[in-house]
């Protein structure tokens, strides 16, 4: 195992009786791509302030590159770059002006041009940050925690209501500053995204973790198998429960709305067959069938029973 850029045991921030964050504990190794996902209000950017120092802990102990956030932040904040949510900028200035800014405050800061060419940003270099729009805003935030050329790098919610070509761009970014060695603190309630990125990742929910791994590893820990999905039109008019029953199946999601059936399977073949006998002798009429692999979105729903949107949640 690699050295630890992060090791957090009991971390806890109440607020009287609110548990933001609730006794939870994790390592992060140096040079990977880390991510926490969770819904809002999950208490992911409150345990992101309390690990770059910007919020006490209630109780628990924080250690980041080696130091104690609570009572070395001076020292912390020159070897880190933090992406926060809803930061505040100075609209006046031109892109280039800010990140020269804060490029100033870093001893071994990136070149400013080489990171708004990292972001997509090179045609806004020159234009006042009031006129950005909302995702050259967060851009423009993200390439801001980037410029410091820290050690370890938090993102908190980057890609939120970004278009695809600029998620692209945030992700070729994370990826470019993991091949650089650098660790990226990744937060997201973006299921693809963390399992396109991420080397390891904790799900938390209601201020309390409720799985840890690898995504891969996770995946196969709750399902172990492969899914076919079924759009069934008339789904609410029959019972449907003998999905169960058929050959290779470990488990069957039946939709609370919509009308998608999960079969869970650790054999396509021999359950494809029993299906097919299974909708005939029902007089079952399935208009779609898919095959496809379990993914995360999957996994929040067998751990939450809610399904995590990929945006706005």
């Amino acid at each position: 195992m690699g050295e630890k850029a992060i090791r957090v045991e009991k971390l806890k921030k109440y607020y009287g009786d609110l548990k933001a964050v609730d006794g939870i504990g994790f390592e992060v190794e140096q040079g990977t791509v880390f991510g926490m996902l969770g819904p809002n209000g999950a208490g992911k950017t409150t345990t992101i302030e309390m690990l770059v120092g910007l919020t006490e802990r209630t109780d628990g102990s924080v250690e980041v590159l080696g130091l104690d956030p609570g009572k070395e932040q001076d020292k912390l904040k020159k070897r880190i770059g933090v992406r926060l949510q809803s930061p505040a900028l100075f609209n006046h200035l031109t892109v280039r002006e800010l990140m020269d800014l804060y490029a100033g405050f870093y001893e071994n800061a990136f070149d400013t041009k080489e990171v708004i060419e990292m972001l997509g940003l090179s045609d806004k270099a020159n234009v006042r940050i009031e006129t950005l729009s909302g995702g050259q805003f967060h851009k423009l935030a993200t390439a801001l925690a980037i410029i410091s050329n820290g050690e370890l790098i938090f993102l908190d919610e980057p890609s939120t209501g970004l278009d695809p070509q600029s998620r692209r761009e945030i992700r070729s970014a994370i990826l470019k500053l993991k091949s650089m060695g650098k660790t990226i603190f990744l937060t997201t309630h973006n299921m693809d995204e963390a399992e396109a990125l991420c080397d390891d990742l904790i799900i938390i929910d209601y201020g309390k973790i409720i799985a840890k791994g690898s995504p891969f590893d996770l995946i196969a820990q709750y399902f172990g198998g492969k899914i076919i999905e079924l759009l069934v039109p008339d789904l609410e008019k029959k019972d449907y429960h003998g999905f169960e029953k058929l050959e290779g199946v470990s488990k069957v999601d039946y939709p609370k709305e919509g009308k998608n059936i999960n079969i869970y399977t650790q054999d396509y073949a021999v359950t494809i067959i029993d299906l097919i006998n299974y909708t005939r002798e029902q007089g079952i009429n399935i208009e779609n069938l898919e095959f496809r692999r379990p993914t995360l979105d999957d996994l929040f729903i067998e751990l939450t029973g809610r399904e995590m949107k990929s945006e706005g949640f």
